[in-house]
């Protein structure tokens, strides 16, 4: 029997849900006195073909700031984009067919949504240092289609998460390394792990080492390119396919965690990642995150005080949703989970490995 996450709603939603409801559309971002963040599409100016960076400027906050920020602009960009979700927890999605090789992408997002938010992800580009030059390429293919918003060439998850710490208080790269690639700031970690780059606002660890919190990072390679930080460390320094996600929510009673990333089929998506939690050790200490070839290999820790696991719903995001019964009714029906209760998953779906 499914079961609303009545954990991760405000008060005001814990109502009844109706069978059908409208899905909550795009959220406009919020109000600089509600959450003080410059919005990515204001780093940026110009029409589709002739985009161009006009800020890089990053905040500098202290680190006990930091985390609950991440956590909050992440939620906010999630609103922004529609507050769409993928269920990776739900029996059997591991298995589900992938894109071959060679086969031509389909394209997800529609022109009107394209057009609503290129330049928000042209303002994550912005802040990585090689922004400058993936948005020439891309104008250049608009240019090139006639105006049309062809999909992004470059995938533009790693540029997010740069985006999100940039504006979250991570302003020196020797805290965090922003780039067009995640392998950049997971190698980060790994040497900050290693005694290296003792500013490092990012430590990596094994899964199970320590316990995950809210604005750490969770971070997996392609098709399962790597299994642990140990083989990752091997190879520090190579470019490698990979994708990071930044923790919003523990959903323990459900052997889920609640992650956001961006570029998570073309869009910023909240995902549900199965996870096994330990029979000992304190809460968030969990002994595998995702399952197969989408298992996490590296929990990249964040050195900064923790927070409560109700950082989700005490966001301003969702909090904002209060005024809108309707939105934050449809929104608690998206996380409805999609699967046996967790009694029995645990016993016939293992969370992690497989």
């Amino acid at each position: 029997m499914n079961r609303i996450l009545r954990t991760l709603l405000v008060p005001a939603a814990l109502a009844a849900v109706t069978a059908v409801q409208a899905q909550p559309g795009p959220l406009e971002r919020l109000p600089v006195d509600v959450l003080d963040a410059m919005a990515p599409s204001e780093r940026v100016s110009g029409a589709p073909g002739r985009i161009a960076v006009e800020d890089r400027a990053c905040r500098n906050l202290p680190r006990e700031q930091v985390r609950r920020r991440i956590v909050d602009l992440a939620i906010q960009e999630w609103g922004y984009f529609g507050f769409t979700t993928v269920d990776e927890a739900a029996p059997g999605y591991e298995n589900r067919r992938r894109r071959q090789p060679g086969e031509p992408r389909r394209r997800r997002v529609d022109p009107e949504e394209a057009a609503r938010v290129v330049h928000s992800i042209a303002g994550y580009w912005s802040v990585t240092p090689d922004g400058s030059w993936i948005l020439e390429r891309q104008n250049r293919i608009w240019r090139a289609s006639s105006g049309a918003l062809e999909r992004w060439r470059d995938p533009w998850s790693a540029a997010f998460i740069s985006w999100v710490m940039c504006e979250g208080g991570l302003s020196e790269s020797t805290e965090f390394q922003r780039a067009i690639a995640h392998y950049v700031y997971i190698d980060q970690a790994i040497e900050a792990r290693d005694g290296n780059f003792s500013e490092a606002a990012f430590v990596a660890h094994e899964v199970g080492e320590t316990a995950v919190e809210p604005g750490d990072l969770l971070c997996r390679g392609r098709r399962g390119s790597y299994s642990t930080v140990a083989e990752r460390r091997e190879d520090l320094g190579e470019g490698t396919r990979s994708h990071c996600d930044v923790v919003v929510k523990l959903d323990a009673e459900n052997d889920r965690i609640l992650v956001i990333g961006g570029n998570v089929r073309s869009s910023v998506r909240l995902k549900f990642l199965p996870a096994g939690l330990g029979t000992d050790g304190p809460a968030g200490l969990y002994t595998s995150i995702g399952r197969g070839s989408r298992a996490v290999f590296a929990h990249l820790k964040l050195q900064a005080p923790a927070i409560g696991n109700d950082a989700f719903e005490t966001s301003p995001t969702i909090k904002a949703l209060s005024a809108d019964p309707g939105s934050l009714r449809s929104l608690q029906q998206r996380l409805v989970v999609n699967s046996q209760p967790a009694a029995t998953r645990s016993a016939t779906q293992p969370a992690g490995g497989g």
